[in-house]
C-alpha cells in the first residue's frame, strides 16, 4: 500500500505492503524457477503498533526492534518454503539515486520458485506476525529479480 507523505519541503511515496497492480504485474511475470526477493528498508524511530496492538510490547520499541521480532517470527516459515536469507546489510544514501533517500537494511531472500513464496506469503500462522513488519517500517521496496543466462 502506497501512502503519500510530505517531508522538509517535498513529496514521496511510501510502500509497505503490495497492491492489486502490483500482485497482478508479479504474477504477469511467469517468473520460473529460482526467485529472490530485494528488499529495501527504512526502519520507524519508534515501532508503531496502533494497528496491531494486540503484538505491541509492554513498553515501546525502536523499528529495528520491532523487525528482529518480524525476522524471529518469520524464520522457520521461511525455511519451511525451502527458502533462504542470501544477504544481509546495511544501507545508507545512494551514490546513484535520488539525493536525501537512505535505506536502513538491504536483504536478499532466496526461494527455490515463486510458488514457495507465495505459499510462505499466504500461510495464515506466518500472516499473523506481519503487524510486526508493518509496525516497524516507514517505508520499504520488494523487487522480486531472477538469474541471468543459467
Amino acid at each position: 500500500m502506497a501512502a503519500r507523505v510530505v517531508a522538509r519541503g517535498y513529496c514521496c511515496l511510501m510502500f509497505l505492503e503490495p497492491t492489486p497492480e502490483t500482485g497482478q504485474l508479479f504474477a504477469q511475470r511467469g517468473l520460473d524457477g529460482p526467485v529472490t526477493m530485494l528488499n529495501l528498508l527504512r526502519f520507524r524511530d519508534q515501532a508503531d503498533y496502533r494497528t496491531y496492538p494486540e503484538l505491541a510490547p509492554p513498553t515501546p520499541i525502536t523499528g529495528r526492534e520491532a523487525y528482529d521480532r518480524y525476522a524471529e517470527h518469520t524464520r522457520p516459515f521461511l525455511e519451511e518454503a525451502g527458502g533462504r536469507v542470501a544477504f544481509l546489510g546495511k544501507g545508507g544514501f545512494y551514490l546513484i539515486g535520488p539525493t536525501g533517500e537512505r535505506w536502513d537494511m538491504v536483504m536478499m531472500v532466496e526461494y527455490g520458485n515463486v510458488a514457495a513464496f507465495m505459499g510462505m506469503a499466504e500461510n495464515q500462522a506466518y500472516r499473523a506476525g506481519l503487524g510486526h513488519r508493518s509496525a516497524a517500517l516507514e517505508d520499504s521496496r520488494l523487487l522480486p529479480i531472477e538469474p541471468v543466462g543459467a
